[in-house]
């Protein structure tokens, strides 16, 4: 989880939502961790007409000005890290007159 570029802190979860890693910003935070695997849960009753009931996400993006998470799902583990967004692509966003 290091490795990722312009990360500033990671979650590693059980499928429960107990915390197996953590590091940066969010080291230790099971406040995070629980919103997360409410959302997941949320995620996977949102209109049972539009996705089969095998169908789940493969990935959760969630971005705020200065930084987003990433949410995905692999080996019975959910993965979080929250990455800073680069000055110049936030820049981007905004209209100067």
């Amino acid at each position: 989880m290091d490795k990722i570029p312009d990360q500033i802190g990671y979650l590693v979860l059980a499928e429960d939502g107990a915390v197996l890693e953590s590091g940066g910003d969010l080291e230790n935070d099971e406040r995070v961790a629980t919103i997360i695997t409410d959302l997941i849960t949320l995620s996977n009753k949102v209109d049972p007409c539009a996705f089969s009931p095998n169908e789940k996400f493969k990935k959760i993006s969630i971005t705020y000005d200065d930084h987003w998470f990433v949410i995905c799902l692999s080996n019975k583990k959910i993965y979080v890290v929250k990455r800073s967004i680069p000055l110049a692509v936030s820049e981007g966003n905004t209209v100067n007159v």
